[in-house]
């Protein structure tokens, strides 16, 4: 099956998750913006939802489809977040950022009461850091600086450039630093070690956060893992 359908079958399982009443967090990406699409659709037909959005161009589509949104500031939880994934391993720990907005993704999945992603079968790896590279984002002030303890720490990192050649920078002003593919055999124990690097914002592990996972196999068919474990999220 092609991945145009299979990505719109992925879509309206996820959509289907989604209740009368529910504040959703809205993710971003190519996956997560064809959930937003759905939704949209089931909002033109009478659902009634409100959504927080995690990057300006999910905003300008939830906009331009009708969803109502809210700010972030405003609320104090969210009833479900769905969002894409980059790499996803056995225990549901992803890798994501590969769209830029990893933080405010972050910030949004760990004020869900329920985090559900969404991701072709190709997303799955048994050991993170195997199929993407891990990105780190970071104050753009040093980061040459910034760049060079990571390497200490044993991570080739780059910094990610735009179309132009010009730093890529995020919604919130930073960069982004993507640290070459490697196996991640204990991503919670490398994520604390990030994230204690200065200069370092946040990094794409989410670890223990995502309860749930729809996962498009090449044939089209939609299949439901769960988390094996309640382990505790690390920020």
């Amino acid at each position: 099956m092609d991945r145009s359908t299979r990505l719109s079958e992925l879509a309206r399982v996820a959509a289907a998750e989604v209740r009368d009443g529910m504040l959703l967090g809205l993710g971003t990406g190519t996956t997560a913006a064809a959930v937003v699409r759905e939704i949209g659709v089931r909002v033109a037909a009478g659902l009634r939802v409100s959504g927080v959005a995690t990057s300006a161009r999910t905003a300008a589509l939830a906009r331009e489809l009708g969803i109502p949104l809210l700010s972030f500031n405003q609320v104090e939880r969210l009833d479900l977040g769905i969002d894409g994934a980059d790499e996803i391993d056995p225990e549901l720990n992803v890798i994501k950022g590969g769209g830029g907005a990893l933080l405010h993704e972050k910030l949004v999945a760990l004020a869900c009461d329920d985090y559900l992603i969404v991701a072709s079968s190709e997303k799955l790896s048994p050991v993170l850091g195997t199929r993407f590279s891990l990105p780190a984002e970071v104050v753009s002030f040093g980061w040459p600086h910034t760049e060079r303890r990571l390497r200490d720490l044993g991570l080739e990192a780059t910094l990610r450039r735009d179309e132009n050649g010009r730093p890529a920078r995020t919604d919130g002003g930073h960069f982004i630093l993507d640290c070459a593919r490697q196996p991640i055999p204990n991503p919670a124990a490398l994520g604390v070690a990030i994230k204690e690097v200065i200069g370092v914002v946040d990094h794409g592990l989410f670890v223990g956060i995502a309860r749930r996972a729809l996962i498009a196999e090449p044939d089209g068919a939609v299949r439901l893992m769960s988390r094996p474990n309640m382990a505790t999220p690390q920020l």
